[in-house]
């Protein structure tokens, strides 16, 4: 199973023992890693190897000013071959020029738009064309009118939710206003808040206190803060003995 790791804050805020320890956790999750982070812009950095194997992820680390909005991922590979273009984050521009970045943990077992990206994607991934098909969505509302926050919230909240049935929709999504955090699988993930944010992790990086997300619920936060709250949904994702025993199977 991929671990994912996000922090939004309202001022710059130094997480580089978070990501050591959420890094440490590649030699479970060994096929990938990826993190966003601003430095004048968005900066993206993927590598198609263990995130403990690196040759420079533990320098970068050490030298990351503070962030307000960062995200992180290291990737069990399920579904797309070990390279480049299947770790995550993905990110892209929709039709109004905003940049969206995704990352997920999870199987799409379900979804009318599975296939219709697989020409358009760099890679062969379910997550990256589950983005695409994020993108596409946003467009369509964008082609009628730029959506305002609260209208891009109301966007994005009805796309997971008509997509998490029958799926496995563990993610976070940044938009450079907002974060979407969204869990359909129980002890999948958890948060910690900190003096001025909160940090989302699959697992727990320390001893502190880490409270369990709330299931089938999409939750949007802006500078540390919660700021919009969809309806629980139904679309809780229940693993299939062929789900747990295949999972089990590639942890041997």
């Amino acid at each position: 199973m991929c671990e994912l790791l996000g922090f939004t804050s309202e001022k710059n805020t130094d997480i580089s023992d978070y990501l050591r320890t959420f890094f440490a956790h590649s030699r479970s999750n060994p096929h990938g890693w990826g993190m966003m982070y601003e430095n004048s812009g968005r900066v993206i950095l993927k590598e198609p190897v263990c995130a403990a194997e690196s040759s420079f992820l533990g320098d970068m680390i050490d030298s990351l000013a503070p962030q307000k909005n960062l995200l992180a991922h290291i990737r069990f590979a399920t579904v797309g071959s070990i390279n480049e273009n299947n770790c995550h984050p993905f990110t892209g521009r929709d039709i109004s020029g905003r940049e969206w970045t995704l990352i997920h943990n999870g199987t799409i077992f379900n979804s009318r738009h599975n296939h219709r990206y697989a020409a358009a994607q760099a890679g062969d991934t379910d997550s990256e064309r589950f983005f695409l098909s994020l993108l596409d969505h946003m467009n369509e509302h964008i082609s009628r009118a730029v959506p305002k926050e609260h209208e891009r919230f109301e966007i994005v909240n009805h796309f997971i939710v008509e997509n998490a049935p029958r799926n496995k929709l563990n993610l976070m999504i940044y938009d450079g206003d907002m974060l979407y955090v969204h869990k359909n699988l129980k002890n999948t993930l958890c948060f910690k808040r900190l003096e001025s944010g909160i940090v989302f992790a699959t697992k727990p990086l320390d001893d502190g206190v880490w409270i369990p997300f709330p299931m089938a619920q999409v939750i949007a936060y802006k500078h540390g803060r919660e700021v919009y709250r969809g309806d629980r949904h139904k679309g809780t994702f229940v693993p299939t003995l062929e789900y747990i025993t295949a999972m089990d199977a590639m942890y041997l």
